[in-house]
């Protein structure tokens, strides 16, 4: 990783909102090189959303893998309850509400994409190795678990009620069951 991504990471996980000016300045470069180097603010906020993600997909794989549908609603829980203990990420999610959805819930979304990659390739493992029937194809299913995921991440941007990763662990279950 460069040392431009490492120290907004940085930031990022200490609270901070990511300047462009003041990471550029911070890093004795010009705004114009730091946008060369690392793109938009959007693209190295998802990249950061994307690496805290990341992190929480190794740490709850190993523990999923050979369970089938038991395994599969764990691991959206899992995903969900580190989103929703985590503090810088919530913090993004109060200070930006609109710029997280975006970045984190639409198809342009690094960390959607990625999730769903993932995600694709563990129902795969599964199905293949005779562990899990899915109900709908495995691209489409882990499309829609990546979203019932998200609705238990961002409900209180959404509706106001308190994430819960225990609802959507029930409703990955009643979906797999």
């Amino acid at each position: 990783m460069s040392h431009e991504f490492e120290l907004a990471r940085t930031w990022f996980l200490s609270g901070r909102r990511l300047d462009m000016g003041e990471l550029a300045e911070a890093l004795s470069i010009s705004r114009a090189t730091l946008h060369r180097r690392i793109g938009s603010r959007d693209r190295l906020l998802g990249e950061i959303l994307w690496s805290l993600s990341s992190a929480s997909i190794t740490h709850l794989l190993p523990s999923c893998v050979g369970r089938g549908a038991a395994g599969i609603a764990d691991f959206v829980s899992g995903f969900v309850r580190s989103a929703n203990e985590s503090p810088p990420f919530r913090d993004f999610l109060r200070r930006e509400p609109e710029r997280a959805l975006r970045l984190l819930t639409t198809r342009a979304s690094v960390c959607q994409q990625r999730t769903i990659a993932e995600l694709e390739s563990l129902l795969s493992t599964e199905a293949t190795a005779g562990r899990l029937v899915p109900p709908l194809p495995v691209p489409d299913l882990a499309y829609l678990l990546v979203r019932i995921g998200e609705s238990f991440v961002y409900t209180d941007v959404i509706t106001g009620d308190a994430p819960d990763a225990g609802k959507a662990h029930a409703a990955v279950t009643a979906l797999l069951s």
